[in-house]
């Protein structure tokens, strides 16, 4: 009886370790298939997460209709968010291409425009920076302007691998559509459901998912939306005193905008530099005044609005991983890289709660 019991015991934890190590494998080979869509699905679960709310009020307005409220909610989506992206990107596309033309002709000499700022300086400052001990003002300037054209060619690379890629982004573009669409109709089941599924006690679950979505919402609305309106203040700042390729430059300002103790001065600041440098005055007090006043001024307005609450997360840690998120996947960095910042943050903390639970359980 023992002996057939011990049996029974054995081979349901071979079974039990087959079908663990069936679901690691077979879990693998789905993320094989589909790596090509990864970041499609990515974005379609973080539209999902941040228009439930939208879904749930177009749900109460039409009970029972689930199919209409996710259709209704995806072509608002689609209307206020998809398509004026698709047509900024263009236009970025297009100023990237132009500028790289102009770098490839030799209209755009940055030499020249580091050279002008460097005469404009005081002569002890220029004795200082031709002495440094970063090189000579030569090879300063070269180096400077090697970067610089790395970069614009680098991004004119991308711009055409976007365009040759075309059939291939539509593909993604209208999975990640049709997959938005299910989730936001279907969200309400497949969240508890995944949830449920995890091997996981369910306290510990429910708060890496509520911190996957709080980190997922806080990084959109309160990152990436004042990041955006921080790049179309300083878009419209480079138009207004006449910088070329204005869209272009407010791109880099808010990407530069997503990386804490970075900031958008980062790019404004050397404008400025470069516009008093060059005897344009009143332009570059324009650029310093929309830099401090408005564009400084956006972050700590907009982002509690949009955010409500603290995330939990250390300014470090999401510069370090927005950057390696970046690196790492491309733009879907910006969101991955604080959600896995947080997600290993929160569960140190649980296993930290334990541990210290079963060691004052275990004092006498």
């Amino acid at each position: 009886m023992f002996k057939d019991k011990t049996i029974a015991i054995e081979r349901q934890r071979v079974e039990n370790g087959g079908l663990i190590v069936f679901l690691v494998l077979i879990t693998i080979a789905l993320g094989l298939v589909v790596t090509s869509f990864l970041g499609a699905l990515l974005w379609a679960t973080l539209a999902a997460i941040l228009f439930q709310p939208l879904f749930q009020r177009l749900l109460a307005r039409w009970p029972g209709r689930r199919n209409r409220a996710a259709l209704v909610a995806l072509l608002i989506i689609t209307v206020a968010v998809i398509i004026p992206a698709l047509i900024v990107g263009s236009m970025i596309i297009d100023q990237a291409a132009g500028v790289y033309g102009q770098f490839r002709a030799g209209k755009i000499n940055v030499a020249s425009y580091f050279e002008q700022v460097h005469d404009a300086l005081p002569q002890r400052l220029q004795q200082m920076l031709d002495s440094s001990g970063f090189g000579s003002f030569e090879r300063a300037q070269a180096q400077i302007s090697e970067a610089v054209s790395n970069s614009a060619s680098m991004l004119a690379g991308r711009a055409f691998s976007i365009g040759a890629n075309a059939a291939a982004f539509l593909l993604a573009f209208g999975v990640g559509l049709y997959v938005t669409f299910f989730l936001l109709r279907d969200g309400e089941r497949l969240g508890p459901a995944v949830m449920r599924a995890l091997p996981l006690e369910r306290d510990v679950a429910q708060r890496l998912t509520d911190k996957f979505v709080a980190v997922a919402r806080a990084t959109i609305k309160g990152s990436v939306v004042v990041a955006l309106v921080q790049g179309a203040l300083g878009a419209i700042t480079f138009w207004i005193v006449g910088l070329p390729a204005a869209l272009l430059w407010g791109v880099l300002m808010a990407i530069a905008a997503l990386l804490p103790a970075i900031g958008p001065a980062i790019i404004w600041g050397p404008v400025a530099i470069y516009l008093f440098a060059t005897g344009a005055i009143w332009q570059a007090c324009v650029v310093i005044v929309s830099g401090v006043v408005v564009i400084g001024l956006v972050d700590n307005i907009l982002r509690p609005i949009l955010v409500g609450r603290d995330t939990g997360i250390p300014d470090w840690l999401v510069l370090v991983t927005t950057l390696g998120g970046i690196e790492l996947v491309g733009l879907s960095g910006i969101v991955v890289g604080p959600i896995v910042g947080a997600l290993f943050l929160t569960g140190w903390s649980v296993l930290t709660e334990k541990r210290l639970g079963a060691d004052a359980a275990g004092t006498p």
